[in-house]
């Protein structure tokens, strides 16, 4: 069983001109590769429930350390870009984005962009990605 240190995961998003690496902002990824939906088609007579997979509907959740630094800062990034009117790509690897390394990649949106103050702690922010299609399963090149 092969075992990948998260430090090695990388995740990007166009920022409308190109794909930016933001995974030193990246605190955690959750929600990949998403769930989807089943049609509930049990018919009568039926012992037990059936089901016919339908549409996915995956959001991408991201915990990212606050930072405005130029070009890939988590608030340069996502400020800039959680008004928009057209879907951005990006991609995820798990694994890292060597040659033949696991990508999970799509188009979304930028469902809600939120900045977390605390006492005691850093700022953060937490982003909502919603899925436009599908998640696809793929490798990088």
């Amino acid at each position: 069983m092969a075992v990948f240190p998260s430090r090695d995961s990388i995740f990007q998003i166009n920022d409308g001109t190109t794909l930016q690496d933001i995974s030193p902002y990246v605190v955690s990824i959750d929600g990949l590769p998403g769930p989807r939906e089943l049609a509930d088609v049990t018919a009568l007579g039926a012992t037990g429930r059936a089901f016919y997979p339908t549409l996915e509907n995956v959001v991408v959740t991201l915990e990212l350390l606050w930072s405005d630094d130029a070009s890939v800062g988590s608030d340069t990034v996502f400020g800039a870009i959680r008004d928009d009117t057209a879907v951005r790509a990006w991609d995820y690897g798990p694994e890292g984005k060597t040659t033949g390394d696991v990508k999970y990649s799509g188009n979304c949106w930028v469902r809600s962009y939120t900045i977390v103050s605390r006492v005691g702690d850093v700022v953060k922010a937490r982003v909502e990605l919603q899925v436009d299609g599908v998640v696809t399963r793929g490798t990088y090149t």
